[in-house]
């Protein structure tokens, strides 16, 4: 493909991207209205938010085995059909079940977008070249995440409009989507006898779900230390170790368990595992502690985050030129992991009281470092394993990236919770006002309206957020740093000038025997 036809097909699955990642953040602002007019409970808050992320990462390493076994193009436009589907449902829902229901379609469509965009452009553009492209995704990743939240308290606001929009508002993109892939993307079909891993499909779903479940819910519906934890955990586990023995012996595993072989998808997986930790971890709670600890609105507190998401966009443009002009990629891994601990050391010194001037340079490190690392984590995966399995390397990576996200948010929200409990008892015994932590004030359990607390209140509860927000950038930095560790154990290897497409007719061909034998006969 030309520069030119490449670009028109990066502008399809763009608005794919796009729309999938809408999909997550343009509920954040309008969940409290939309369960209100639902008159639906606090547990179906929490689901519809895991719905969508338990779906998404659930089924990532399925789409990405079946983008190695059947034509990536066409399960493009199916992810986009079935998010479609899911955002009419939502839209349209009068209760919480058909809302939770669609959510998991949704999730079901956004993992197929996140893992199948990235296998196409690896299928079309040569590793040697895919860096100056990653500037794009970074691009659509800090437009949906800016323009969601801001977006979904837009539209609640507006009375001729309300929530239903929040899911209306991505089907025109997805359509689009499926109308350019449709007249932009030129992908042979290669036909092959395939024989699919229902079975360990089936177990690594609902391992990888009951652990999901586990992290989303410990600590909020129930105790960390509890028969629930017990269940899922044990569960999880013996699910998740039958998918392993049935892998190995399927002809076509979900996931080839052989590409763990290679060193540099190994530790690119952990790394990307430790950096969804770290990063996805941290900054989910950002928005939060904008509003709660230094008073902004909703719309202030998605604007507040543009450092961030400006250092990542400049840092993976800048960094996907370079690499793409010097063929020299380990460098940039190794920088971007060390500035993102930098980053994320920096902001574990915040408090209510932090200049936005300081805290707009801590993001803006920690974006830097995020942009360097993430996009080219999947470079030097996909440089290094056969065209073959180039879907199920990709996919692994993107699912433990989002699987250490949601651990990290689950795990730290619970730290969150906790000491701001601890930290407005002590503010209160100080105060001669013992016991009274929980309740109105939002100590841990819910978010406080902080246009309701007297000024002393206001005070102890924005020093509270302060304090309990840096600890989880504090707890958060080792997980950066033992990213850094197996970035460093990377060993670089000089970038493919040729694509995905290419490189599978050459492995087909090296495949194929050279010594045919006598002819058959003609009938």
């Amino acid at each position: 493909m030309t520069q030119k036809q490449i670009l028109q097909a990066m502008s399809g699955l763009m608005a794919g991207m796009f729309v999938a990642i809408l999909a997550g953040t343009v509920v954040s602002n309008a969940l409290p209205t939309i369960i209100a007019d639902l008159g639906a409970s606090q547990s179906s808050y929490t689901w519809v938010v895991t719905a969508e992320l338990l779906a998404m990462t659930a089924t990532v390493p399925l789409w990405g085995k079946l983008s190695d076994l059947f034509n990536k193009k066409l399960l493009l436009q199916l992810s986009l059909c079935m998010f479609v589907v899911g955002s009419l449902l939502a839209g349209f829902s009068h209760d919480a079940t058909l809302l939770i229901f669609s959510r998991v379609v949704q999730g079901i469509g956004a993992g197929g977008l996140t893992a199948l965009a990235q296998v196409v452009m690896a299928s079309v553009i040569p590793p040697r070249e895919l860096g100056k492209y990653s500037g794009i995704f970074g691009a659509v990743f800090a437009v949906g995440t800016v323009a969601g939240p801001l977006i979904g308290g837009v539209l609640v606001d507006t009375d001729w409009l309300g929530w239903r929009w929040c899911f209306f508002i991505g089907v025109p993109f997805a359509l689009l989507a499926i109308f350019l892939l449709q007249h932009t993307l030129k992908l042979p079909t290669v036909k092959r006898q395939v024989k699919i891993d229902w079975l360990g499909a089936f177990l690594i779903v609902a391992g990888v779900c009951a652990l999901l479940i586990w992290v989303s819910l410990a600590g909020n519906q129930f105790d960390w230390a509890s028969w629930q934890t017990a269940a899922l955990v044990i569960g999880g586990v013996v699910l998740l170790g039958l998918a392993v023995v049935v892998e190995m012996r399927a002809a076509e595993p979900v996931i080839p368990l052989d590409i763990f072989k290679n060193r540099t998808v190994t530790l690119t997986t952990v790394a990307s595992l430790l950096v969804g930790v770290a990063m996805f971890g941290g900054t989910v709670f950002l928005s939060q502690y904008f509003q709660v600890s230094l008073g902004k609105s909703p719309t202030v507190a998605g604007l507040m985050s543009l450092p961030m998401i400006l250092g990542l966009l400049v840092s993976s443009t800048v960094a996907g030129q370079i690499i793409s002009r010097t063929g020299k990629w380990k460098r940039y891994l190794v920088a971007g992991a060390v500035i993102m601990t930098a980053g994320l050391a920096l902001l574990s010194l915040i408090g209510a009281d932090t200049h936005f001037g300081l805290l707009s340079l801590y993001m803006a490190v920690l974006g830097i470092g995020v942009g360097m690392l993430m996009q080219n984590l999947v470079l030097a995966a996909q440089n290094d394993v056969p065209a073959a399995e180039l879907g199920a390397a990709t996919s692994v990576l993107s699912f433990f990236r989002s699987m250490g996200g949601t651990i990290g948010t689950s795990v730290l929200g619970a730290i969150l919770a906790n000491r701001v409990t601890e930290e407005m008892t002590k503010s209160l015994e100080r105060a001669g006002v013992a016991g009274a932590a929980g309740g109105e004030s939002g100590g841990g359990e819910s978010l406080p309206d902080m246009s309701t607390l007297a000024g002393p209140m206001r005070e102890i509860v924005e020093h509270a957020y302060g304090v309990a927000t840096a600890d989880l950038f504090l707890v958060a930095t080792p997980f950066a740093l033992l990213a850094l560790v197996a970035v460093v154990f990377i060993k670089e290897k000089p970038l493919k000038t040729t694509s995905g497409m290419e490189r599978l007719a050459e492995e087909a061909g090296d495949a194929a025997p050279t010594d045919k034998g006598p002819a058959a006969p003609v009938h």
